[in-house]
This record gives structure tokens, sequence and C-alpha cells, in this order.
């Protein structure tokens, strides 16, 4: 753990896709920029773990662990086969299913933001409900290409994440999918109007917590970015 008053390292997943810049076109490992802002404003050093390969000796490096959001998670993972409006990324999967693991065995602190929450959920034994429009009736939680949907999330009384947020959170939402049945540990402490689990967290555990928004799109408040820094010094 780090020292008091040094600046803890924040590890970041990321995601691998083809991307454009400049004059080029080529596969790149990269992450939205919110999420190097928010750890940097919470008090942390960012530092980006590409999504490559299995090997996760970088996590020896870090004081704890982001899961950023991105593709869905492969549903051969939780035993199903694919639904027609499923887009995965298998070697993410297997890079960040092995860096989940590993984080929660040395017991670093850790904060899964919308995929990275189903990873977490899927990495403990859970399943994912892969068209949550089929089963909640509408698409608020994801309403058109590159548009986020506003939540108003009810928080379980007495659960971690209450103690950061209140006994409310209004999240800027963009998933198709939902926990469907939950990981082994895990308990559901975040609730949309229409039932879907918005947030998990593992009890008794220093700082372990999924949520299914992006807390990373409220650059006024990164009340859980900060946290999960803080928990670094416990």
């Amino acid at each position: 753990m780090v020292s008091s008053g040094s600046r803890p390292v924040i590890g970041i997943s990321t995601y691998v896709e083809t991307a454009s810049w400049g004059v080029w076109q080529t596969p790149a490992a990269l992450l939205p920029r919110s999420y190097v802002d928010a750890v940097v404003a919470a008090g942390g050093v960012p530092v980006l773990l590409p999504s490559v390969g299995s090997d996760v000796a970088a996590l020896s490096a870090v004081d704890a662990l982001v899961i950023a959001g991105g593709a869905d998670v492969d549903p051969v993972r939780y035993g199903q086969e694919a639904h027609e409006k499923t887009v995965s990324r298998p070697e993410r999967d297997g890079f960040e299913f092995t860096l989940t693991r590993a984080a929660l065995d040395r017991g670093l602190p850790l904060l899964g933001v919308c995929r990275g929450m189903q990873v977490l959920n899927v990495a403990l034994g859970g399943t994912l409900t892969q068209h949550l429009p089929e089963v909640v009736g509408h698409a608020d939680h994801q309403p058109a290409p590159a548009v986020y949907g506003h939540n108003r999330i009810t928080l379980a009384d007495g659960s971690g994440v209450a103690g950061i947020l209140g006994a409310e959170a209004k999240g800027q939402c963009y998933h198709h999918q939902a926990v469907a049945s939950l990981g082994e540990g895990l308990r559901a402490v975040g609730w949309a109007a229409d039932g879907t689990v918005e947030a998990v967290e593992v009890p008794g555990s220093p700082f372990v917590l999924g949520v299914q928004w992006h807390p990373e799109q409220d650059v006024e408040d990164v009340r859980l970015f900060a946290a999960l820094v803080e928990a670094t010094r416990s």
C-alpha cells in the first residue's frame, strides 16, 4: 500500500480497437480521457493497462484497479450462446478476467465501470442478461448509438456505495446488458427504477465495487474515484 501523503497509482484497463487519428487508422490500446481525468481529480496517478495477452505482472506496480467500460463479455464465459445483439472482444476478456481475479486474490481495491461491473460479476460465477430491452421493455439504458441514458439509482441503506454517494445516485448509462444472476460473494446494492441491478459490491471487503453507469462522465463528481484512491491508504 502507498504511504501517507503520496499519490497512489491506479491501473485502468484499456480498450483494444481500431482507431483513427491524424493520418493513421490502426489497431490501438486506448481509453476515453474521462477515466484519466477522473483519477487525477481524485488524487491518483493513472496508469493504462493494455488489454492484450494474459500477463498481469503490471498489477504489482499499482495500488488499485479500474476495469473500464467497453464491449460485451463473451457469453461463453457464463455458458450461453451469443445473442444477435452481443458484440464481444474475447482477447480483452482473457486479459481482464485474469486481471480481475488476480486483483481480488491480492486484496487490491477495485472499481468496475459498466462492462467492468459485468466482468466482476461473471468472474465470480454470475451470469448476464444479453439484451436488456427484451426484459424491461424499453431502451432507456442505451437510447441510441453514442447517446447516454440518464438513470436515477436507488442505493441500499448501509452499503458501501451509499456511504459514498448517499441514498440515491444519478448515473449516465450506456448498456444493453445487465446482471442476471449474481456472482459468488457479490451483493446487489443499487437498482434502476425498472429493477435493473446498477451496483454490486463485496460486503466486508476494503473496496470491491461495480457500477453499471459511467461515473467518469461527470467531471464535477469524482466521489467514487476518490473513495477508490482513499481505499489504498487503509
